[in-house]
């Protein structure tokens, strides 16, 4: 697949990026937000394929399509698997012209210093090799701030930042995710040291290296103002973290250059119980406004 292409429209493209990359703990919220029960499925197995088959009809539909959504987060298990007998990333780039990425990290650990480092992954560089053969353009990785502990947030960031690395070395593009929980008394003031911290890495790494962020939606309109601007930042994209979609989208109207990366916002009101023209609508109703927010800013 042209890596130059999607390199260029993850840049650049006007849109926004949709996380379809909810994994073994999160699936089965997942599910009942779609209206599938725990009780439709006897089985983990069971389980993803029904999760396969909600991203699948996402997919599918005819508004997922890269005049709105520049690029969309896989889970392994999506990667590996089909969609109408072909692979679900050359299917994203080829028939929708979607810029495929993967979640590479594998949970987290206990909280510590107020965070939430990734666990380890040592089959690392295994999955990043399977992802460039499945032509991945990228990956991303989640860790979680629940407080203003600068220890902490120095330990998440330059734990992403060290895989981050490790990804540049496959020739993917990683997206940095130190989740700031939105719930938090001082979360203004974790996203003042997060901000620090990520500048502190962009500043050390080469001059032809890139990466992209993907952060909280900001207490302060612009708090990332400057790792938009970075030379070393392809993109910065927001999360909606538990906030409501209608919510999500007005604060990402007030950051400039920040794309929309949402994952339960974008899949609020999508049920299985639909039939295909009111999962059509409903969807493309739904991309309409996220894409509208993702240019406001």
């Amino acid at each position: 697949m042209d890596n130059a292409a999607m390199a260029e429209q993850a840049a650049k493209k006007a849109g926004f990026i949709a996380a379809l990359d909810q994994s073994g703990g999160s699936t089965p919220k997942a599910l009942r937000l779609y209206g599938v029960e725990e009780t439709d499925y006897a089985n983990d197995e069971e389980m993803f394929g029904k999760i396969h088959e909600m991203r699948a009809r996402i997919i599918k539909s005819p508004a997922f399509t890269g005049d709105k959504v520049m690029g969309a987060i896989l889970f392994e298990r999506t990667m590996e698997g089909d969609i109408d007998g072909i692979p679900t990333a050359q299917y994203l780039w080829e028939k929708r012209s979607v810029v495929p990425f993967l979640k590479v990290d594998k949970g987290l650990a206990d909280e510590a210093d107020g965070v939430q480092l990734m666990k380890s992954v040592p089959e690392l560089d295994h999955l990043l090799e399977r992802a460039v053969a499945k032509g991945i353009f990228g990956t991303k990785m989640r860790s979680v701030i629940h407080a203003a502990n600068p220890k902490g947030i120095a330990a998440v960031v330059a734990q992403q930042f060290d895989v981050g690395r490790q990804i540049l070395g496959h020739g993917l593009m990683p997206i940095i995710e130190p989740e700031v929980t939105i719930t938090i008394a001082d979360k203004a003031e974790a996203e003042d040291i997060l901000r620090a911290e990520i500048t502190k890495q962009l500043d050390a790494l080469p001059a032809d290296r890139q990466v992209m962020l993907k952060l909280s939606l900001p207490e302060k309109a612009n708090q990332y103002k400057s790792l938009v601007d970075h030379p070393r930042v392809m993109r910065v994209v927001a999360l909606s973290g538990g906030y409501s979609r209608d919510d999500a989208n007005a604060k990402l109207s007030c950051n400039t250059n920040m794309i929309a990366s949402f994952s339960r916002a974008l899949t609020e009101g999508l049920s299985a119980q639909q039939n295909e023209a009111e999962f059509d609508a409903k969807l493309a109703d739904t991309i309409d406004c996220i894409f509208t927010a993702s240019k406001a800013g």
